[in-house]
């Protein structure tokens, strides 16, 4: 089959191609739970060019997944080969695949929280969806409604799903008249405000470098707009009156972002750090007399990327995306890298 296939790190991302594209082995089925899922689209995500820089190596290597490895871990398509009579699904069904796999016996699993559980985490550790076929479990598949095509909606299962875990942790608190600051709104953060304005009352304030991003927060909904032009800070707390926002989440969580986030924070709110590519530097002094919570967010459940289809399919939520073909991989990554896409990319095959 066709994929593509990173074979070495590129710390400074000075490489003319990142990505090379090879025929390789089908993937194939060794136990009764295993599922070949043939892809329709794979999102590509800021963590795909993390592991080209190699700021995941430790974790990879940790687990075995050493290169070379297709990346890839936001995938939707159909089933292509699965233990008959084993779940009520057949081949041909649509699915998206929830991106970490666990063997569902752990007490984090026990617990539905597949994501803290031992297990690979196809794209990152072994071989993922850049490619026409992935190999995953049962238990990562969500079934689509035929309303949804499996190309569009692939950034859901990682981009999606991870905005909307953050959303709603934040919603549980947020009250009408209060405010959530977004920070970022690119491929996550335009899904972001689409979930919040879905699924509380409070003002969203949408933050982004770019023209091109605040206007697509306008589109998603968000009540009030700021350029990240060096003075954000000051214009939360203008439009805040002084207090700052009860949340603030923080799609970036690099160049500064985190500084200004809890910046932007009011006393007793929360920022929910999304991004990364930073070290938090906090006074302990700063945090203890203000009360305000640091909450980190690692992907999301098995039911949360099914709550999040749910809202997709009802149209609360919609996706920015740029198609590109999986030969255009490299082309993909270099706008990412660039910030030239607005919205999500996503791999054709």
């Amino acid at each position: 089959m066709r994929a593509q296939v990173l074979e070495s790190y590129d710390p400074e991302m000075t490489s003319r191609a990142w990505l090379s594209p090879q025929n390789v082995s089908e993937p194939t089925r060794s136990k009764a739970t295993d599922v070949i899922v043939r892809v329709a689209g794979s999102g590509v995500c800021r963590t795909d060019l993390h592991i080209i820089q190699g700021v995941w190596r430790p974790f990879m290597d940790n687990h075995g997944g050493l290169l070379p490895l297709i990346l890839g871990h936001e995938t939707a398509g159909w089933i292509e080969d699965i233990e008959p009579g084993l779940t009520g699904m057949n081949v041909g069904d649509p699915v998206i695949v929830h991106p970490k796999i666990s063997n569902g016996l752990c007490l984090a699993c026990r617990r539905g929280e597949d994501m803290y559980g031992e297990g690979p985490f196809p794209g990152v550790d072994c071989n993922g969806g850049y490619a026409e076929l992935l190999k995953t479990d049962v238990r990562n598949l969500v079934r689509l409604p035929r309303t949804l095509s499996p190309k569009d909606v692939a950034p859901y299962a990682d981009a999606g799903l991870t905005a909307y875990r953050a959303v709603k942790k934040a919603t549980r608190t947020l009250l009408p008249g209060q405010f959530c600051a977004v920070i970022g709104i690119g491929g996550l953060g335009h899904l972001g405000v689409q979930c919040l304005k879905s699924m509380c009352a409070a003002e969203v304030i949408a933050i982004d470098a770019s023209h091109a991003g605040t206007t697509l927060a306008l589109e998603c909904g968000a009540d009030h707009v700021i350029l990240a032009d060096g003075d954000e800070v000051r214009k939360v707390l203008d439009l805040t009156h002084g207090r700052g926002a009860e949340a603030v989440i923080d799609f970036v969580g690099e160049h500064g972002t985190s500084t200004k986030g809890l910046a932007m924070t009011c006393t007793g709110g929360t920022y929910f750090l999304v991004g990364y590519g930073e070290e938090l530097h906090v006074p302990s002094a700063s945090i203890v007399l203000t009360e305000k919570s640091i909450v980190a967010n690692l992907v999301g459940t098995w039911a949360e990327l099914s709550e999040l289809i749910s809202l997709a399919e009802r149209g609360r939520v919609k996706l920015y995306t740029r198609e590109f073909s999986l030969t255009e991989a490299n082309e993909a990554l270099r706008a990412l890298h660039c910030g030239e896409i607005v919205g999500r990319a996503i791999l054709i095959p």
